[in-house]
């Protein structure tokens, strides 16, 4: 027993997480470099059937919405089939839905297929990668994210190339035909995400990690809290002096701190009592308490003291559909900020790259030169996913402060894009917020990893998604109205750089409330401490 107990399971950071990376760019090389070409591969068969131009804005923003629909679901279809297997539905559902455009005659043809069933299947594919990712690298985060990013940079690259020599060799109809066997790859890069219990890396325990450990498993913990009551001693509670041995206490200081939260008494690994406990924290605590999270050791043991304020009440449907879709992180400002400021920063991101073309046509720049610029900012951006990866090992920035830093940038790179008519100068302001364009894709996910739980990441992600998706499919046609009716691009840019700064001034105001109210709480700890007189004793509350 001793012996089984000598080592703890940490996520491997490499090793099988280097195939979840490729396994994660094969999908996502396939449906984001199919979006930007999707005129040329489908706008001479829209022409052909009588559609308008319209029809391709209508097509890609309802791909959106389907994807936001099922990326909300996706927490909630893991818990109850397993990340992996909806993980594999979703990459079939890709590859049947790449074949059905092979009979399409029509636009709702292209609808169903493109939109509805490659839309719920991508929806379905990046919850799951993501999460999977999460779960594989915990250390080098950013870095091998990047590696990951860079692949699917470099394959949206020859993506076009790729797509166009196709329709020139095969026809529009054999051109899908191979597509279809190439995005079939999606079901083997959902193959490899497999559980990160089946690759954790065995990591020898401390010598203080195991005097710990032998202490744990003779003390038991007692929780008495009323519901909604903070762990917290008040005023009227009675204190107890005696005097405690270092090792007592060392273990009242393990004992506070890792009470100090509800969701912390899963690292506990003795026996824990919890008597008059709210609904919520019961919930909580066996939550983090599962079997899965402590591989290698005991399984806790908890004991619910039989009272009647531990009755779980029934739940209405409104109740089960806010647990069903994790409603309740909605309640968290931080997190809607989060999700706000990124779903504003991606959409001004992608209208931006997809109106400039037109609006270099417009300055009456040629197709070879607009090429040329086109193929300067994906090349600055291929180039930033390689220098974050490289940066990210020497150097370690939260996630969040290289978003923030991104679209800060960018608003400021935008600016300079609008006064710009020359070739030179729109070469070089291009491949500026290309660079910078890595900023805001590559932490994306990694920004929610670092705020949310791992048991809460794929729900959190999943409100985003349908948050974004579908402010995508409202937006986006109020911008196109405003361009079609003014014709002015310049006007347009503004707005979209009012969105960008949606995102970076609120994120901003937030981190300098929070470290307002840190530094104030240090401060008042400080002075708190130097109010107690040293007694040489130990208070314990009871």
């Amino acid at each position: 027993m001793k012996k089984s107990r000598s080592y703890k399971l940490e996520a491997p950071d490499g090793g099988w997480g280097i195939l979840v990376c490729i396994g994660m760019a094969l999908p996502f090389t396939s449906a984001l470099a199919a979006l930007p070409s999707f005129g040329l591969v489908f706008g001479d068969f829209l022409k052909s059937i009588g559609a308008e131009t319209s029809a391709m804005a209508i097509i890609t923003s309802a791909f959106f919405s389907a994807m936001s629909f099922a990326g909300l679901f996706s927490g909630s279809l893991f818990q109850r089939f397993g990340m992996r297997a909806v993980g594999v539905t979703g990459g079939v559902l890709y590859f049947l839905g790449t074949g059905m455009q092979l009979f399409a005659t029509s636009t709702m043809h292209l609808m169903l297929a493109f939109s509805l069933v490659q839309g719920l299947a991508f929806g379905l594919m990046v919850p799951t990668c993501y999460t999977t990712f999460n779960h594989y690298f915990v250390k080098n985060r950013v870095m091998w994210m990047s590696f990951a990013q860079t692949l699917i940079g470099l394959g949206s690259m020859l993506y076009p190339i790729v797509m166009q020599k196709l329709m020139q060799w095969y026809g529009f109809r054999g051109c899908l035909l191979i597509l279809t066997g190439l995005n079939a790859h999606a079901v083997l890069g959902m193959l490899v995400m497999h559980p990160v219990e089946w690759h954790m890396r065995r990591v020898p325990l401390s010598e203080e990690e195991l005097q710990l450990q032998e202490t744990e498993k003779t003390t038991t913990v007692v929780v008495r809290i009323q519901p909604e009551t903070p762990l917290k001693a008040t005023e009227e509670e009675p204190k107890f002096l005696r005097r405690l041995s270092h090792a007592d206490e060392h273990m009242l200081k393990v004992i506070s701190s890792r009470a100090s939260s509800i969701t912390s008494l899963g690292n506990w690994s003795g026996p824990v009592v919890v008597s008059d406990a709210s609904p919520q924290m019961l919930h909580s605590l066996q939550a983090s308490r599962r079997p899965s999270t402590v591989s290698g050791s005991p399984t806790p043991h908890t004991t619910v003291a039989p009272d009647a304020s531990t009755s779980v009440p029934k739940k209405g449907w409104t109740r089960t559909v806010v647990d069903f879709l994790d409603l309740t992180l909605l309640k968290k400002p931080i997190y809607v900020n989060i999700v706000l400021g990124i779903t504003f920063a991606l959409y001004s991101d992608i209208t931006f790259f997809t109106m400039q073309p037109v609006y270099l046509f417009e300055l009456g720049y040629s197709r070879p030169d607009t090429a040329t610029i086109i193929a300067i900012g994906a090349a600055a951006d291929l180039t930033s996913r390689i220098f974050l990866a490289v940066t990210a090992v020497c150097i370690q920035v939260p996630s969040r402060y290289i978003y923030l830093a991104g679209a800060v940038f960018t608003v400021f790179a935008r600016f300079v894009f609008n006064g710009i008519t020359e070739f030179v100068g729109m070469a070089c302001i291009t491949g500026v917020i290309g660079f910078l364009r890595t900023w805001l894709h590559v932490p994306l996910p990694l920004v929610f990893a670092d705020y949310l739980p791992k048991e809460r990441f794929a729900t959190g992600y999943g409100l985003f998604m349908f948050t974004q998706g579908n402010a995508m499919f409202l937006i986006g046609p109020i911008v196109g109205i405003i361009r079609d009716k003014t014709r002015d691009y310049l006007l347009v840019f503004h707005i979209l750089n009012g969105f960008m700064i949606l995102c970076a001034v609120p994120w901003v105001i937030e981190v300098l409330i929070v470290k307002f109210r840190r530094r104030n709480k240090i401060e008042r700890n400080n002075v708190d401490h130097e109010d107690v007189p040293d007694t040489g004793r130990s208070t314990v509350v009871h």
